[in-house]
């Protein structure tokens, strides 16, 4: 791994130039590196970090990846990272007109993560730095505590695979500071109506006399006004200053938890774990935010390198090239999904129908087809709605928002199905629904989106942890709920128990084959297997796990 010559970074800086003319917006310092596909693919287990920690997963991943690549071997094109400066790799054989429709592709998403709010918590350090200060740690504790440090990376990985993050990413990425009321609004909305619960006339009163110290005072009428009110209320002051340093609890994902209330995690000889579940917590919160954009960010880029790249005189002479290689990034498949043309399709027609006022309440009222294909307010604002969107939104929203049925019947988009043929030898795919909300539905469920579990203060007793699984018509994976809740057991110190929902198979009754119902036999369809839900509580005790019905 080297960086990139004197030639190509001249090339990225001209990019960099014909970006920022179009309205992209990036720091100025940015690291290139010329990498092989076997670097690649040791540096893909650990997330494109070069400096992340060691850990044996990463190992097994690359071993893993090479015999792949072996039998199956592939040329990706770049790959950038969240840093501060950023990072981008690039294969070893790109031609010079390739790299300026990479680099288009790349700026555009140094510009997205740079710029899209729910990033907004990793703006202020290197990442890159903070995880080799953790790498080392781990090398340091390796050395002293032996395999326990792998043993409790691997519980906390295991751990995060279920925590979800919500509300502490709601907090970091809030443009939106909550604040102190001033005190004429506490006097007014709290200390008046809920510590003192006056009359409603007296409340006027009290209304009436504020205004009167404004009128002929001015601005020291305020002033005034609360030396009377004082005087009245002479703990008037200490209520409101308790009130302001009163701040709400948060709400503690599990590994924050486990390190803030582990009985075993807080014993002194135990301390060195809380490191480690620290850095696993701090990883995975950096890449929260790629997670959730995935398809936004992509089609960001894809859309940015399709449009400067067309523009640049550079592409001259390699057109049917470029018109290869985009292809084959940006083509919309018929079945499946790829997150490049997706994403790229909706800030083209989200641009079209902001530059056509279509994105507005009139529009939508219009029933006749005809009128809404014709319908051109020629506002030019279509750029500025998407630098809008880009900053502003994440994937779930901006699938919901944006897939319409317009958008659905204009690149004939559809959900596929699929069945056994009649000799049960092969699998046929056919059309299940072209309905806007059955795709974004299906768009949706193939979304990041993991399980919400909470602690349940009230009915943990005895030193036990009492874990609760919100279902939201995804049951959690059989297979890992063990070895996860062996890890949390270990964690926290004593029993663990966890309350969630699962589907249980309803058997069809006996008869249901044979007795006509209503003077029809039951067709082969009815006569399938049904579902219920039940809940259920696992509980792992001295590394032992039960199930019970609820």
């Amino acid at each position: 791994m080297e960086l990139i010559n004197q030639h190509t970074k001249q090339i990225m800086e001209g990019c960099k130039v014909r970006a920022r003319a179009a309205g992209l917006s990036f720091d100025d310092e940015t690291l290139e590196y010329i990498v092989t596909n076997r670097d690649l693919l040791e540096l893909s287990p650990k997330v494109m970090i070069p400096t992340l920690y060691d850990y044996w997963v990463h190992d097994v991943e690359v071993l893993k990846e090479k015999g792949r690549y072996e039998l199956y071997p592939g040329n990706p094109y770049e790959t950038v990272i969240n840093t501060r400066p950023a990072i981008s790799f690039y294969n070893d054989n790109n031609p010079d007109w390739l790299n300026v429709m990479i680099f288009y592709h790349v700026l555009a998403h140094i510009d997205f993560f740079q710029n899209n709010l729910y990033y907004r918590h990793t703006w202020d350090y290197d990442f890159t730095g903070q995880a080799l200060s953790d790498k080392r740690m781990i090398a340091r504790l390796r050395s002293e505590k032996g395999r326990w440090v792998d043993y409790t990376i691997e519980f906390a990985r295991g751990i995060d695979n279920i925590v979800g993050y919500f509300k502490e990413l709601s907090r970091q990425t809030s443009a939106i500071k909550p604040r102190n009321p001033s005190r004429l609004d506490f006097y007014f909305d709290v200390f008046l109506q809920t510590d003192k619960k006056i009359p409603v006339h007296e409340y006027i009163q009290e209304i009436e006399q504020y205004n009167n110290y404004t009128r002929k005072i001015g601005e020291l009428g305020e002033k005034s006004f609360f030396a009377a009110v004082t005087a009245k209320y002479p703990e008037f002051e200490a209520v409101y200053e308790k009130y302001c340093e009163e701040k709400p609890k948060p709400c503690l994902d599990l590994l924050q938890f486990l390190m803030d209330h582990s009985p075993f995690l807080n014993k002194n000889e135990n301390q060195w774990m809380k490191s480690i579940l620290q850095v696993v917590r701090k990883t995975s919160l950096f890449f929260q935010p790629q997670i959730r954009t995935k398809i936004m960010n992509e089609g960001w880029a894809s859309y940015w390198h399709e449009m400067l790249f067309l523009q640049d005189d550079r592409i001259n002479g390699h057109e049917v090239d470029f018109a290869r290689v985009n292809a084959g990034v940006t083509a919309m498949p018929r079945v499946g999904l790829n997150p490049y043309a997706l994403g790229m399709r909706l800030f083209y027609q989200l641009e079209e129908i902001a530059d056509k006022g279509k994105y507005s309440i009139p529009f939508r009222r219009i029933l006749d087809a005809r009128t809404r294909e014709k319908y051109d307010l020629k506002t030019g604002k279509g750029k500025e709605f998407i630098f809008s969107i880009r900053k502003n939104m994440a994937d779930f929203l901006f699938i919901n928002t944006f897939i319409d049925q317009d958008f659905v019947d204009r690149h004939k988009l559809f959900v596929a199905g699929r069945r056994l043929n009649q000799a049960k030898t092969a699998w046929q795919y056919y059309v299940k629904s072209k309905k806007a909300e059955d795709y974004r539905k299906m768009v949706t469920d193939a979304l990041y989106h993991p399980p919400h579990i909470e602690i349940d203060n009230a009915k943990s007793h005895n030193g036990s942890l009492y874990l609760v699984h919100h279902f939201e018509e995804k049951p959690l994976v059989k297979d890992y709920i063990q070895n996860t809740m062996l890890g949390i057991e270990y964690l926290w110190g004593g029993p663990v128990h966890l309350e969630t929902t699962e589907p249980a198979v309803i058997p069809p009754p006996k008869w249901s084959l044979s007795i006509p119902f209503m003077g029809n036999p039951l067709q082969e369809e009815d006569q399938g297997l049904g579902l219920k839900l039940s809940r259920v509580l696992y509980t792992m005790e001295k590394r032992k796990l039960t199930r019970r019905v609820l």
